[in-house]
C-alpha cells in the first residue's frame, strides 16, 4: 500500500509523484531495463517513443514475474540518451505511459547521460516496488 504525497505548496506534478509513502513489507528492486528483445538485441533503433514502450514490457513482464504489478512500482529512475528527443516525444511516451500504469504515478526522476551499456539504447528504467507480505 502506497500514499502520494503532492504538497499544495509545489508546482502541481505532471506524470509523476514527488514522494510516495509505503507500507508493505516485501521489495522488489528492477535492474535497469532496456528495450532489449528476448532474442537480447535492442529494438528501435532512434526512436525512442518505440524504445520506451518494449522498456515497459519488460519491466511488466518483469513484476509479472516477481508476483507483483505496475501498480506496486513506488520508485522509478529514468536515463535517457537524448532528453531532447524524450521530450520531443512526450505525447507518445506519455500516451503509452497510461496505457501501462494508467493514472499510477510513482516518484520519478528523469536523467540525462553519455551513453548506456548497450550504445544502441537510448533509454534505461529501473524501478522498486513495495508490496504487502501475502
Amino acid at each position: 500500500m502506497s500514499t502520494k504525497v503532492n504538497p499544495s505548496t509545489l508546482a502541481r506534478p505532471s506524470g509523476f509523484s514527488y514522494a510516495v509513502v509505503s507500507s508493505g513489507q516485501r521489495l522488489v528492486h528492477f535492474a535497469g531495463h532496456t528495450p532489449m528483445n528476448s532474442q537480447g538485441r535492442i529494438i528501435g533503433a532512434g526512436d525512442i517513443g518505440t524504445q520506451f514502450e518494449q522498456t515497459m514490457v519488460n519491466i511488466a513482464e518483469t513484476a509479472k514475474e516477481a508476483n507483483a504489478s505496475l501498480d506496486d512500482i513506488v520508485k522509478m529512475t529514468l536515463f535517457v540518451t537524448d532528453i531532447a528527443a524524450y521530450k520531443a516525444d512526450a505525447k507518445q511516451i506519455g500516451e503509452l505511459y497510461r496505457r501501462f500504469f494508467g493514472s499510477h504515478y510513482p516518484a520519478m526522476t528523469l536523467v540525462e547521460v553519455q551513453r548506456l551499456w548497450d550504445k544502441e539504447a537510448m533509454i534505461e528504467v529501473e524501478a522498486v516496488a513495495v508490496l504487502e507480505i501475502e
